[in-house]
């Protein structure tokens, strides 16, 4: 049994004394009662213009008003589009909402902003935030809450709105107002994670400027929505460090990022250490967070892609104001849109399933399907003369970026090396494989060294379960999160880590080796992992990975060495679609052949949402074993 001091000396040696210390203070002010003090309730009302007097500053912007959108070049949408966007209107209209991308809830057309559709769960508005339990199993997971706040809903309407003609303008500032009054400030759960609240005001500003000249846009209405962004921002700057001492991650680069905006956007709070600190400490967190290879210290697609978005949003921003980020490393920016685009589907945008995916599409402006990274991949491109695709996608449509004459056009690599985060993989014709292999020297979100994730035609034939949700059972948290989830390999049925309290893993791994090169007839991977040092510390495992050029056949081989080794699992997650089309032969070091246990798991394609499937099982208690893995048509 591992001793509790050992426990907490990785721990420090893991995250660092700064993150334990900066933890231990906020825990003690938290228990105190000191961010009661800081964050105050019922903060003063404060007037800094009226709405004609923001009209005339003419604040750059995207655009100007919804009526300034007519002068630039029109994205049309087809018919069939025009019909599924006005259904998903009636829909918010009459209660009904979309979750995570993913499951729709009827909460009813007067929600209460405080209640858990999943399980009916109502916060009390009346405790502050800092009192506000945001991982209770009793409470259910609190992102339910947080999901209609963070208003992304808004760009559904204002969609709406411009290819029909309609105007849902007084619904918008009606779902306003009713947040504002049912959320006093700094009370309740909607104002317990910063990121959330980052979030709610960009979407904000995104209808005022597009909702400028409406009626239902009344001065009253302008002077409490400005009071109260002003309020969060406040909270936001005053609980920064939380982000960026503890959490570290797409959090504070959201925080940082809305913060700087504000002094482009909202001038006349005249808050200007707000504008100046955090333009500094965005770029210091782009520049960390952001690895030399253009990968992403969270170790999650869809977190890169949040990244790039709010990156798009603060780049073209800053260059309609004139305001320049000389001290971003664009070189590592560019490195990213290479890294997503080398990992991206061709057939329909989508990338490996990998990593954490809560369902989180900040600024949903075009209609396809959310695992499709294209649209916010083009964005992003463009603004460094990048193009991708040959498509044109909605986004840019709104946020005001075009094309230069002159292209730089990207090609897709046959051999994916990003050694910095740890990501291998190669392509041909039909396929891509892709394969995890890196040291971390940030944390982990889940232990899946050495996983394999193979595409062949466009379908996901060996996935990453996903996610499901960060609160849940016990048995969810372990599949999905743990090594016997991954197309890897378990240890006496043991985690390569040792897995601590909500997001904490120990003993992390780390790569020994990692090399991949081809020949004439295959490419091949090789790799070795020091891990689960919970059992022994002498551990090692290796993985060969050898793919038969334009051919679906895959042929694995894996080696452990170390003590106290009882027996090896292989982990193998196959769509039951699939089953009838993709086989597998497993042998054991004397060359014998091994059948599969087959067992329940579960797959999430989408955050809310779980699926079983049987996932196939090939164990031995030698240290060796062999899979072929065959697509047959």
């Amino acid at each position: 049994m591992i001793n509790k001091l050992k426990l907490l000396l990785n721990f420090i040696m893991n995250m660092g004394m700064k993150y334990v210390a900066f933890r231990s203070f906020y825990t003690i002010i938290t228990k105190l009662g000191l961010l009661k003090i800081i964050f105050p309730k019922k903060p003063k009302f404060k007037y800094f213009l009226s709405l004609e007097e923001w009209k005339r500053l003419n604040i750059p912007f995207f655009f100007e008003s919804a009526e300034s959108l007519k002068n630039r070049k029109q994205f049309n949408l087809s018919q069939n589009e025009l019909e599924i966007l006005k259904k998903k209107v009636e829909k918010i209209k009459s209660g009904f909402f979309t979750y995570f991308n993913s499951i729709e809830f009827n909460i009813g057309v007067d929600y209460d902003w405080l209640t858990n559709p999943d399980n009916e769960y109502k916060y009390d508005i009346n405790k502050h935030w800092s009192e506000i339990e945001d991982f209770s199993i009793n409470k259910g997971d609190i992102k339910y809450v947080w999901e209609k706040s963070r208003f992304t809903f808004l760009y559904d309407l204002i969609r709406y709105d411009y290819y029909s003609g309609d105007s849902q303008a007084k619904f918008v500032f009606d779902q306003i107002e009713s947040f504002i009054d049912t959320n006093p400030l700094n009370q309740g759960p909607n104002y317990k994670c910063s990121q959330e609240i980052s979030l709610r005001i960009l979407n904000w500003t995104f209808a005022l400027f597009y909702y400028k000249n409406t009626v239902y846009l009344t001065n009253k209405t302008f002077l409490k929505i400005i009071n109260s962004i002003y309020w969060q921002l406040d909270h936001v700057y005053k609980n920064i460090y939380f982000s960026r001492y503890a959490v570290r991650n797409n959090h504070a680069i959201t925080e940082t990022a809305v913060l700087y905006l504000s002094g482009l956007l909202y001038p006349f709070f005249k808050e200007e250490e707000w504008h100046t600190k955090a333009k500094k400490w965005f770029i210091n967190e782009i520049n960390y967070q952001i690895y030399p290879d253009g990968s992403y210290l969270q170790f999650s697609h869809n977190y890169h892609r949040v990244v790039i978005q709010i990156l798009t949003w603060v780049i073209k921003l800053s260059k309609i104001n004139n305001v320049h980020l000389n001290n971003i490393k664009y070189d590592r920016l560019i490195k990213s849109i290479h890294f997503l685009f080398d990992h991206q589907i061709e057939e329909n945008g989508w990338l490996p399933n990998y990593g954490n995916n809560d369902g989180s599409l900040f600024f949903p402006l075009n209609s396809n399907h959310y695992r499709d990274f294209r649209p916010q991949l083009y964005a992003f491109a463009s603004l460094f003369n990048i193009k991708l695709y040959d498509n044109y996608f909605e986004d840019v449509f709104w946020l005001d970026i075009h094309y230069p004459k002159q292209q730089i056009v990207l090609k897709r690599n046959t051999i994916l090396f990003y050694k910095n985060g740890g990501f291998y993989g190669f392509r041909d014709k039909d396929s891509m494989t892709t394969i995890r292999c890196g040291t971390y020297k940030d944390r982990p979100s889940q232990a899946d060294a050495l996983n394999l994730d193979i595409w062949f035609k466009g379908e996901n034939i060996l996935f990453d379960p996903g996610t499901y949700k960060y609160n849940t059972e016990k048995k969810y948290i372990e599949f999905f999160f743990g090594t016997k989830g991954h197309n890897s390999l378990t240890i006496n049925d043991e985690n390569q880590m040792l897995k601590g309290n909500r997001f904490i893993w120990f003993f992390w791994t780390k790569t020994l080796d990692a090399k991949i090169d081809e020949n004439q007839e295959n490419f091949i991977f090789e790799g070795s992992i020091s891990g689960f040092n919970h059992i022994s510390k002498d551990i090692i495992h290796k993985r060969k990975v050898v793919k038969y050029k334009n051919k679906p056949i895959w042929i694995v081989e894996d080696w452990v060495s170390g003590k106290n080794i009882k027996y090896i699992k292989t982990h193998w997650n196959v769509k039951e679609e699939m089953s009838n089309f993709i086989f597998f032969n497993t042998f054991d070091i004397k060359g014998e052949s091994l059948k599969p246990q087959k067992v329940i798991g579960w797959y999430s394609e989408l955050y809310g949402i779980k699926q079983e499937f049987e996932q196939l099982i090939f164990k031995s208690e030698n240290n060796y074993l062999k899979t072929v893995i065959e697509v047959r048509e």
